[in-house]
């Protein structure tokens, strides 16, 4: 039997995920990429400071401010935003060679970032992850202990905004449960595969 070439691999899926800070995103999708290890999470770009135990490449893609307008100026962010005074955003190169070469790919940005990618990559699957109620984000958010008692104001007055968006994307979640949450993930991003 002759050797035939190598199918060209199938493009991967870009995969959007987003909802208010303190919903839970990256501990779900933490586990999803251990339950579903086909799928890669992007690596963010900042002009931040790295903190300690932070790997450049691996937690962001750490660069100063030149650096980064100048990839905004060239087109190379799917995405990018402004927070505190330092950028954040997706590098578009990284993410689109790994769709190429078959693999689905998630970005875990926050709502401005992933209506820039819906403009500008609008085959995305978008998921939206909904709080079961603000007064659950709220425990959830003073739980981390990471806020002072304004930023949790500030940070649940944001999260009305964003909970008004999620209409705007292809399916949503209500992280109530995570096991159960975690099942309806995989079941949505396995059955749009």
């Amino acid at each position: 039997m002759p050797n035939l070439p190598a199918a060209p691999p199938s493009p991967g899926r870009l995969v959007v995920i987003t909802g208010p800070s303190g919903v839970g995103k990256g501990t779900l999708i933490r586990r999803l990429l251990k339950t579903c290890p086909e799928f890669r999470l992007s690596v963010s770009a900042t002009t931040r400071a790295a903190r300690p135990g932070e790997v450049e490449g691996t937690d962001y893609f750490f660069m100063d401010r030149p650096r980064f307008e100048a990839l905004i100026e060239q087109g190379q962010l799917l995405e990018w935003a402004e927070f505190a005074g330092n950028f954040y955003g997706t590098p578009r190169a990284p993410v689109e060679a790994q769709l190429h070469s078959g693999q689905s790919v998630i970005l875990e940005i926050e709502l401005q970032g992933a209506r820039q990618v819906r403009r500008c990559f609008p085959v995305a699957l978008s998921v939206f992850i909904l709080p079961p109620s603000l007064e659950v984000l709220r425990q959830r958010l003073e739980g981390r202990g990471q806020d002072s008692p304004a930023a949790v104001a500030a940070r649940l007055q944001a999260a009305v905004q964003e909970i008004a968006a999620a209409p705007e994307f292809d399916r949503q979640i209500t992280n109530d449960d995570l096991e159960v949450s975690l099942s309806h993930l995989v079941a949505i991003l396995r059955d749009q595969s």
